[in-house]
């Protein structure tokens, strides 16, 4: 069995977070230097969508670091979507890891920048409401396919869902990034969240951080 932390539901902070805690929106609260990663194909700095804290995810290795994850991802009102904001490797997203992570793409320092925003178009910020839980380990959609058909609705019902940690739920085939061996950072819903967070028609965020918690990667599956 794996670990996880359910994201059981969102609180609104109505003041902004200051201390390297688990959260959405805002802006985040660097352990080191500013590392704000620049789309690749617009040249202007990705939206901040959270920062999560590594210890809970990776144990010992983790302890004391934070994830700050990005994507590529328009202003409220203004019209444009990237589509490689769905490929770890297509410089429209980022999982930036400090202290001491290492990230290839282009950065500037920038301590603060475009955060999540609500349907207004007003800068949201939100704890979250984590719950512990146990999954199953993570197996290959053949594996799960291979399953008594009750075993197999079971071990979906425990792997889906908004979630820190865990396993996977991938819906369109095993698609871990290259490298590795990661482990799942996050797992989201963006249609299901309280904020504006477009990533597609139908999309699930999947968030990894490898396992000695130097660097992280970050997909999008969208049906």
């Amino acid at each position: 069995m794996v670990r996880t932390q359910r994201i059981k539901g969102f609180s609104a902070t109505g003041r902004p977070i200051s201390t390297p805690t688990t959260k959405f929106g805002g802006q985040p609260v660097w352990l080191a230097g500013p590392q704000w990663p620049i789309s690749a194909a617009w040249d202007r700095p990705m939206r901040f969508v959270g920062q999560i804290e590594l210890g809970p995810v990776i144990g010992a290795a983790g302890d004391g670091k934070v994830a700050y994850v990005f994507v590529t991802h328009a202003d409220h009102e203004e019209h444009f979507f990237d589509p490689d904001i769905i490929d770890p490797d297509g410089g429209e997203n980022a999982v930036i890891v400090q202290p001491g992570g290492g990230y290839a793409g282009p950065v500037r320092p920038l301590p603060t920048g475009p955060g999540l925003y609500g349907v207004d178009g007003s800068e949201v910020e939100f704890t979250v409401d984590l719950r512990p839980a146990d999954e199953p380990d993570s197996m290959t959609d053949e594996e799960l396919d291979s399953l008594p058909s009750a075993d197999r609705d079971r071990c979906i019902e425990l792997m889906d869902g908004d979630k820190i940690g865990g396993t996977p739920l991938f819906f369109q085939g095993d698609e871990w990034p290259e490298g590795g061996p990661w482990r799942l950072l996050l797992q989201l819903d963006s249609n299901w969240v309280p904020f504006h967070l477009n990533l597609g028609s139908s999309p699930r965020l999947f968030a990894f951080v490898s396992e000695d918690g130097a660097q992280g990667r970050l997909l999008v599956q969208d049906s």
